[in-house]
């Protein structure tokens, strides 16, 4: 069973490297950096103007605290008394209320609102807060953000105000609860003005960072390019010299060696019909047989020749030697079946090169790891586009695998080098159990590097 669905895994060597790429990666980063600082740096505005300011709405509630309230508590206010409300109340308006003091209230510690400059609430009684019982208990300066979630500011307006509250004592000695409400605006201001402060230091850092750091970014950006020339000029040298190795490889073989057996076996036919003519018949099938052997050591020879360097491809294209290399490997237990399209077009020398180098490739590692099985090879048109699969019902295995070993499929990633320079792409598609199938595409022909 050959694996389901188009091949979708793609096998390669690392991309080279780009400018464009690098840069545009390079600039993301630095924008994200400075979203980063820039939220970061308003949080940490946020929070520290928040504590400057309640440390100052603590400090000016205590100073009122002694300087204002405490004197002019009097025994008849803790009581009630509609009198000593109205003068305290005066003196509120007079000499607290204002932009920096929004509300003012006096409690009870059972929570009984002595006075509030909003007069509804005086006189009520309100569940008090567990910093508010700390700060009785305690005598102490409690500030905080309050969000006006309860049921004593109802009257408040704004979504959040600075609440700080301390005990004060009447003349009689019973303990009140000072509290006042300052706006929460110069917060946000504060908070503005801090962040300038710590944005500008903070990017102005990262510009001057990026800026020194363009220069040697630069550099080895030129040197990983000079590294991918080299690469791909020393990737070429060893295909070039692979190819000139293998024909004169092929050469020696044939005009030496299988020339040599051709000549033994014609000559022990001699002998063999000799040996028939003057009745020795056992000498005669005894030499038929040697030459029988060396006629199979022939074909077997010119078999790996054709494996060394298929000389049909230039000879007699590229059909032939595709049906010269399914030959090739009949004998090892693998069945290939060759489907080639009829509305090919042309193809460059570079291009029916690659396609062969692939198509050998790919049938030589089913030959290997999958047979005994069955190959289909197919070769056919897509638009300009020329597919290539080569599809076998072996066992498959984990395409992690390729990378996995300690150094790589070296033939698949020779492969896959050569399949990047041509500007072409090779997928794969297997699992275990599921067959494997490799489909080299191969683009129009003003896309192929070197045609």
């Amino acid at each position: 069973m050959v694996a389901d669905g188009a091949p979708t895994g793609i096998v390669g060597a690392q991309p080279p490297v780009r400018t464009r790429g690098v840069v545009l990666r390079l600039s993301l980063a630095l924008v994200a950096a400075l979203i980063v600082v820039a939220v970061l740096g308003a949080l940490a505005a946020q929070l520290l103007a928040e504590r400057q300011s309640v440390n100052d709405a603590a400090n000016r509630a205590d100073i009122l605290a002694q300087a204002v309230i405490q004197p002019a508590l009097s025994n008849q206010l803790v009581d009630g008394d509609p009198d000593a409300v109205a003068a305290l109340d005066a003196l509120i308006r007079d000499r607290v209320l204002g932009s920096e003091i929004v509300r003012v209230k006096l409690w009870r510690p059972d929570g009984l609102v002595v006075y509030a400059d909003e007069p509804q609430l005086i006189g009520r009684t309100f569940p008090l807060s567990e910093n508010q019982q700390e700060a009785l208990a305690a005598p102490q300066v409690r500030a905080e953000v309050s969000d006006l979630s309860g049921s004593e500011n109802q009257f408040e307006t704004g979504g959040r105000l600075l609440e700080v509250y301390r005990p004060v004592w009447a003349p009689d000695g019973r303990e009140l609860l000072f509290e006042l409400y300052s706006p929460y605006a110069p917060v946000a201001a504060r908070s503005a003005e801090l962040w300038r402060g710590f944005a500008g230091v903070t990017i102005s850092s990262l510009l001057l960072f990026a800026a020194l750091a363009a220069p040697i970014v630069w550099r080895l950006l030129k040197r990983a390019r000079a590294v991918d020339r080299e690469r791909a000029a020393l990737l070429q040298h060893t295909v070039d010299a692979s190819d000139a190795e293998r024909r004169r490889i092929a050469a020696t073989l044939h005009d030496g060696p299988v020339q040599e057996l051709v000549a033994t076996a014609f000559a022990a036919e001699g002998v063999a019909a000799g040996a028939a003519a003057a009745g020795e018949t056992d000498v005669a099938s005894s030499v038929r047989g040697v030459a029988a052997a060396v006629r199979g050591n022939i074909r077997v020879l010119r078999s790996l020749l054709v494996d060394i360097y298929p000389a049909s491809l230039a000879a007699a294209g590229l059909p032939q030697a595709l049906l010269d290399l399914a030959d090739t490997v009949r004998g090892r237990g693998v069945d290939v079946q060759i489907g080639l399209a009829p509305d090919l077009r042309d193809l460059t020398d570079l291009e029916r090169r690659l396609v062969y180098r692939v198509a050998q490739e790919c049938v030589r590692n089913s030959a290997t790891h999958a047979a005994p099985c069955s190959v289909v090879l197919t070769l056919r048109a897509e638009a300009d586009t020329v597919v290539l699969d080569v599809a076998d019902d072996g066992p498959g295995f984990e395409p992690d695998s390729l990378q996995s070993r300690p150094l790589g499929h070296f033939g698949t990633q020779v492969l896959a080098d050569l399949v990047e320079d041509a500007g072409a792409r090779l997928l794969l598609a297997t699992a275990p159990g599921k067959g494997t199938t490799w489909r080299l595409i191969v683009p129009p022909t003003e896309h192929v590097a070197g045609s």
